[in-house]
């Protein structure tokens, strides 16, 4: 992604539970309608069951309640970023890649027509939730993405496809090729994550990250001025018209 204006594009961030786009992608989220565009998250679960340790704590906790909690919480942090939240409410621990759920992801894509779409990388040996996000994101891509091809369902242009940093990337084949300068952002991004009681044991995680980011920026670039920022991946190569 670029610094340059995003009137009229929009992004869709597709986490694996309710608050993975905060901690990988909330600068980029904040930047991207900053510059005009419009954003969409959709968490595929709440992370009920195994990513609300802070909330199962309390006596008499209910998995429904911990999803009213969760819901809460992401609805909050993305309205920080100027996104807005869908929850789709598919289960955690295992989310299970269902058809009748890509469909339902694909049909959104085809109504949204994202030009950017960001979620988890296919590998992850310590979570078996993120890898199944990769899956179903990019089936559901594929099952869209209407490339000058007539097809016999309803098609929208291909997008940008982005994989957003995991929490270990050198065990998940993450490799960084883009960079998010996030220093206008970085002050939402931390109320964002602030919203995430149910993990607050990972904001100060990500708050580091983004500085150790922001320095690999400033290496790239020679920018002194980027302090923090956020990296991806991505998928298919960009096109430009020249080097």
């Amino acid at each position: 992604m670029t610094e340059n204006s995003r009137t009229g594009q929009r992004l869709l961030v597709v986490g694996a539970h309710s608050a993975d786009f905060v901690w990988r992608s909330a600068g980029a989220i904040a930047k991207f309608v900053d510059a005009g565009g419009e954003a969409t998250v959709v968490a595929l679960t709440y992370g009920e069951r195994g990513e609300s340790g802070e909330l199962w704590k309390q006596e008499g906790q209910t998995e429904e309640n911990v999803k009213k909690i969760r819901h809460g919480e992401a609805e909050r942090a993305a309205g920080h970023l100027g996104a807005s939240f869908v929850a789709f409410d598919l289960g955690d621990y295992p989310l299970v890649n269902d058809h009748s759920d890509i469909e339902r992801l694909a049909e959104l894509m085809r109504d949204y027509a994202p030009t950017v779409v960001m979620t988890h990388p296919d590998q992850d040996p310590f979570n078996p939730d993120h890898p199944v996000a990769y899956e179903m994101v990019q089936k559901a891509r594929l099952m869209t993405s209407g490339a000058g091809v007539e097809s016999g369902f309803k098609t929208a242009p291909p997008s940008e496809f982005l994989i957003f940093e995991p929490h270990q990337p050198e065990l998940c084949g993450f490799t960084p090729t883009v960079f998010v300068d996030i220093t206008s952002a970085f002050e939402r991004k931390k109320l964002a994550m602030a919203e995430m009681k149910a993990q607050q044991y990972l904001q100060s995680y990500y708050a580091e990250r983004a500085e150790h980011r922001g320095n690999h920026a400033r290496k790239v670039t020679g920018n002194k001025d980027i302090r923090q920022a956020e990296a991806f991946m991505r998928v298919v190569p960009n096109v430009i018209d020249t080097v």
